[in-house]
This record gives C-alpha cells, sequence and structure tokens, in this order.
C-alpha cells in the first residue's frame, strides 16, 4: 500500500529492521508501528525451540483475537506452557502484535508479507548494480501499478470481490447463530459478522453493503491508484542540473566477504518497536 501523507488510523507494519523504524518515525511521527507477526513467530521459535510446536497455534490465535478475555485466555495457557515466551511476547508489547490490544484497527493488516513478495520478485536483480536495481524496481512496481489501476476501472462491484466473498460466507453462518453479538469481529473487521447479520434480517435489512466500511469498496482502492505513474523518458531527453553532472559520484566502500553472496535476508530479532 502506498501512503501519501498522515490520515487517521492507518498504521505501518514491518519486522524490526532498525532502518524501518528510524525512516517511520522521520516521515509519520504520528504513525503507530506494529509488528508483523509473522517475523515476531520466527523470532520465538529461533530463541524457545523447545516450545515453538505446542505454541504456534495459541500464538496465531492470540495475535488475531477479537476479544481481550479470548486473549486472556490463550495467554494463560501459553504461561504454563513455557513462562520465557510470555515474558518475550510482553517485553515486544501487545500493542505492537496483537489486534485486540492495538491503538488502532489493523484490520486484517497483520503481516508485513507484500514486503516480503517484493523481495522475492528482486532476488535476483540484486545481483546489479544500484542503478540497474532501481531500473528494475521501478519497471516492476511500474508494471503492478499499471495492472492494479486498470482493475479498479472495471471493477463495479458495492465491495472488493475478496470481500464480497467474506460476506456471503458469513450471511451463511448467520442462520446457524444466536441473535446476540458480542464476538467483536463486527468492530475491528468492520465487516458484519454472522451474528450481525442475523440482528439485519431481523429488522428487515436486505442490502448489507452500507454497514461495511468503507476500505472494502472499489472507490478505496481506486484512490489507491488515482494519481498514474509516467513512465520516465529516453535518456537523451533527460536533463539534468550542471552541478550534478559535474559530481563524481564514487561507488561505496564494499569488502567481498568469504563464500558465495548470501541470497536469503539474515533474519534479525524483533525488538520492542519504539
Amino acid at each position: 500500500m502506498t501512503v501519501r501523507g498522515e490520515r487517521e488510523e492507518i498504521c505501518v507494519v514491518s519486522d524490526k529492521n532498525e532502518s524501518i523504524m528510524k525512516s517511520v518515525r522521520n516521515v509519520f511521527p504520528n504513525v503507530p508501528h506494529y509488528a508483523c507477526i509473522w517475523h515476531l513467530w520466527k523470532n520465538v521459535c529461533g530463541n524457545f525451540k523447545r516450545s515453538r510446536n505446542t505454541l504456534s497455534d495459541l500464538f496465531y490465535s492470540m495475535a488475531k483475537a477479537y476479544k481481550n478475555e479470548d486473549f486472556d485466555k490463550l495467554m494463560a495457557k501459553v504461561d504454563k506452557v513455557d513462562h520465557r515466551v510470555k515474558e518475550y511476547l510482553e517485553d515486544a508489547g501487545y500493542e505492537k502484535w496483537s489486534r485486540v490490544h492495538s491503538i488502532v484497527n489493523r484490520v486484517r493488516m497483520m503481516t508485513s508479507i507484500i514486503a516480503e513478495c517484493i523481495n522475492g520478485c528482486l532476488v535476483e536483480a540484486r545481483q546489479l548494480s544500484i542503478l540497474e536495481f532501481l531500473e528494475e524496481v521501478r519497471i516492476l512496481f511500474g508494471s503492478w501499478y499499471c495492472k492494479n489501476r486498470e482493475i479498479t476501472s472495471y471493477t463495479k462491484d458495492t465491495l472488493g470481490r475478496r470481500f464480497e466473498k467474506v460476506l456471503i460466507i458469513k450471511a451463511s453462518k448467520s442462520s446457524k447463530m444466536e441473535k446476540v453479538c458480542s464476538c467483536g469481529r463486527f468492530q475491528l473487521d468492520e465487516i458484519p459478522c454472522a451474528h450481525a447479520i442475523v440482528v439485519l434480517k431481523e429488522k428487515n435489512v436486505k442490502d448489507m453493503h452500507p454497514y461495511c466500511s468503507d476500505y472494502y469498496k472499489p472507490d478505496a482502492l481506486a484512490k489507491t491508484y488515482e494519481i498514474p505513474m509516467v513512465p520516465m523518458s529516453d535518456k537523451e531527453d533527460r536533463s539534468a542540473p550542471e552541478d550534478v553532472v559535474a559530481e563524481t559520484v564514487y561507488p561505496p566502500r564494499y569488502r567481498r566477504l568469504a563464500g558465495r553472496p548470501r541470497k536469503r535476508r539474515k533474519r534479525m530479532q524483533m525488538k520492542r518497536l519504539q
């Protein structure tokens, strides 16, 4: 997602990479910075190998819990299995990785998988010089941007396709539910849960779409890609200031390490996000 300036109810989700944390503090000083639950779990696995198989489901259930009481029950089970894991997650800050404790609604943004996808697409490009690498990045982003912009132009549904399916599935579940809602999903997901759909049906509400967040609607996607990404002109047509042309830019000092260069990133330990 491209963020152009700060606005209400936005957040940044990343691993603990110090450069990202510093950039976010500088560019978005008032935007909360949350931890990617996948990276956090990998750190738990690296530090507490004995408990990882037992705690995996508990951790992800806690991170995605909708109610405080559910979170507390799961954490109590974690404490019984390995109190060190509880202390580690506590030190990371519940508000940084738990959906129910976050100060803004994370909706479904629990991981930084999109960044990992980009890294995967640029594995081979890392072998290029910096200018050639940036050109590959520009081409990659430009093609994705144009493709998504085209998709938004012919999306006419009230909700995006993905969230239309979510609404249909929850509507089908509603026939088996009681007419009381206390699950917390409606408030955090901002799309009617099965319980809420039962209540709406009882009130003869046929159209559920007005009760869904605008975030899930095509207009929100269209706004993301409303500014066109214009291709760069040919090198022959570009002009640069004289002081830039006159400056000689040398490559950074670099000492090649022994062995074959790593292509996969080294996982860093997740610390408390400030």
